[in-house]
């Protein structure tokens, strides 16, 4: 198996209400890289927030005193601390520098998603109000306008428990399934497999960020070619919801 990874580059500056799936789609083919059937586009996450009118200026924001008293435990801003809150669904730790929290969404991650990188000062992106609906969204629309059946992913970075380092995150999926069931089938040594769930998402959005990057590289948009989950997994209903652990079985909260 050959998978590729292929970065899109000219992507202009994204503003509130650009459509993106046609911007994606000139910049591939200014850049002579056609989108093909089975093509899986990982689409950052801030490109999103910004075409959907989400980013937020955060002296706009009046800190509340749970607000102030986190800035005061986390050494961060007031202002982003109060848009961290507006986000979280539940606050579950707080340390010398991060809050870690459920988002709306059900993700558990730091900051509740919010991102400070990649927009100008004093602005800040939220986690889009609906990925899967973002992702949905963009897919059809690509699918239109190039003829060719695609997914998409949409992708956040963060943190990990337990490990040191950021990876890219799945936070939104359309046109395949994001957890891949393999119970059922047999290993090298024909013994059964009992548990075993792929985060087949979270695999595809690790693997673009190797492109996307997390500076100024610039590459909002990563297209992966030549995995089979294409095949396998195809569905024009999935969600990122399999994903999500359930907060019962969630035994180190």
């Amino acid at each position: 198996m050959c998978v590729k990874l292929i970065g899109i580059k000219k992507i202009p500056l994204i503003k509130e209400g650009d459509n993106l799936a046609e911007m994606i789609v000139n910049a591939a083919d200014s850049e002579d890289i056609k989108i093909c059937s089975e093509d899986i586009l990982v689409v950052a996450e801030t490109a999103v927030a910004k075409s959907e009118g989400t980013v937020v200026y955060l002296k706009s924001l009046e800190p509340s005193k749970l607000a102030v008293e986190l800035s005061e435990k986390t050494g961060k801003d007031s202002n982003l601390v109060e848009f961290i809150i507006n986000e979280s669904a539940e606050i579950i730790k707080v340390g010398p520098d991060f809050i870690i929290s459920e988002t709306k969404h059900g993700f558990v991650c730091a900051n509740a998603g919010v991102d400070e990188s990649n927009v100008e000062n004093g602005l800040a992106t939220p986690i889009p109000v609906d990925p899967d609906k973002s992702a949905n969204d963009l897919r059809k629309k690509i699918e239109d306008t190039t003829g060719k059946q695609v997914a998409v992913v949409i992708s956040d970075t963060q943190g990990r428990a337990f490990r040191e380092g950021a990876v890219g995150v799945a936070i939104g999926i359309s046109g395949i399934e994001s957890l891949w069931n393999r119970q059922g089938e047999t290993d090298l040594y024909g013994r059964e497999l009992q548990t075993t769930n792929i985060a087949v998402a979270d695999e595809l959005a690790s693997a673009a960020s190797i492109v996307m990057g997390q500076a100024d590289e610039g590459i909002p948009v990563v297209i992966v070619r030549g995995v089979d989950y294409f095949k396998k997994l195809r569905n024009h209903h999935a969600t990122i919801k399999p994903l999500i652990r359930p907060k019962k079985y969630d035994v180190f909260r």
